[in-house]
């Protein structure tokens, strides 16, 4: 049981390492890849607000996963040199 289970989560790590390298960028979630979050009015309409501070407005942001490979990759190149 603890083997299949180990098994499991290694075969889910290496399915998000493979969805990191392929697709880094991911889509925001404060502004769901509009690049602005939505306000609404006083009569209840959606209307386009400022630029989304997290995504800087573009709607994409790097995924943890390739973070932390590219801040294992400084590190490593960094010790080597």
């Amino acid at each position: 049981m603890l083997a299949a289970s180990t098994l499991l989560l290694l075969a889910i790590l290496a399915g998000y390492a493979l969805l990191c390298t392929a697709s880094p960028f991911g889509t925001c979630r404060t502004c769901r890849g509009l690049g602005y979050k939505l306000k609404v009015d006083r009569k209840g309409r959606p209307k386009r607000a400022k630029p989304c501070r997290r995504c800087k407005g573009h709607g994409k942001r790097l995924r943890l996963g390739r973070r932390l490979a590219n801040h294992s990759r400084a590190v490593h190149q960094a010790g080597t040199r």
